[in-house]
């Protein structure tokens, strides 16, 4: 299906001198001022962009790991507008087109109760769950790669025996059988332990945070750093020193944690006294009002 882009925006070739008596329309992205032949308005909600601005959005969130639809930049709009494939494909590479379209097809996997992926890493398939007795573990057989796993720890299959509690499935690289193993600390790919959304590490430090849940964890025991702000969690214990960042690195991010901290003490330590001589003159004042409109009007 071949789309029309020219219907989408108003670009027109027309001479630079016909141009200028055009009115100039503000974009609510970088708040500058461009000719309607350079806007693109968005179809469902009618808000109007400049075309650079609404393409450098919607790359940027493609790259970065789509989480939902792509909505509105203009986040006080009206009707919560959502740009259409049709606009997107417009807008971005056909390669940018296809990493889109798939992780909209993840998402939908995603939250499908009856669907799944193969945790098989030759694999990849999705296969199907039994709308029956969905909320127990069931026994699941890939239809491409024959691997049987649990439905709820995506473990191999364990008749008669509960689910552990944390599951650091992992994929074997370059393993193109469908075994799978449950404790790999270096490996590429793990699953976030409190989503279970299957996560990549590419490079960087151990501390990841799940673009799904948003929950913060060290790559390697999957242990939770959502209240460790220090980053204690790499001075002690199997994690000591694999945070991937040097030690100085980290003195300066604890320095600065602990001086953000520091700094708003200190100001409420000094507005405190202000504050408790302010209170008198704050309560005489509420006072004198109250006991004005208390006051009978004269006759």
């Amino acid at each position: 299906m071949r789309v029309n882009c020219a219907a989408m925006t108003t670009t027109r070739h027309r001479p630079t001198w016909d141009l200028a008596l055009d009115p100039l329309v503000s974009c609510k992205l970088c708040l500058g001022e461009y000719p309607l032949e350079q806007m693109t308005t968005v179809a469902q909600c009618q808000c109007v962009f400049c075309t650079l601005c609404l393409k450098q959005y919607v790359e940027l969130l493609i790259k970065e790991g789509l989480e939902t639809a792509i909505s509105c930049p203009d986040a006080a709009c009206p009707k919560q507008g959502q740009l259409q494939d049709s606009e997107i494909e417009c807008m971005v590479a056909a390669e940018m087109m296809q990493r889109y379209k798939k992780l909209q097809f993840e998402r939908e996997v995603l939250l499908d109760p009856c669907r799944t992926w193969c945790p098989a890493s030759a694999c990849q398939a999705v296969c199907q769950l039994q709308e029956m007795g969905l909320q127990t573990p069931q026994l699941v057989q890939c239809k491409a790669c024959d691997t049987e796993f649990c439905s709820a720890c995506r473990a191999s299959w364990h008749p008669g025996q509960g689910c552990p509690e944390t599951v650091p499935i992992t994929f074997l690289p370059g393993d193109a059988s469908s075994v799978f193993k449950l404790e790999e600390d270096d490996a590429p790919i793990k699953r976030c332990p409190k989503c279970k959304v299957y996560i990549e590490r590419d490079e960087g430090c151990a501390q990841m945070m799940c673009k799904s849940c948003r929950h913060a964890f060290c790559w390697y025991c999957l242990e939770s750093l959502d209240d460790d702000f220090l980053l204690i969690h790499y001075d002690k214990g199997p994690c000591r020193n694999k945070l991937g960042h040097s030690r100085a690195s980290v003195i300066w991010h604890r320095t600065q944690v602990v001086g953000i901290f520091a700094g708003f003490g200190l100001l409420l330590l000094v507005a405190s006294p202000f504050l408790l001589l302010a209170t008198p003159f704050v309560l005489c004042c509420k006072c004198k009002c109250s006991k004005g409109d208390d006051d009978p009007l004269p006759t």
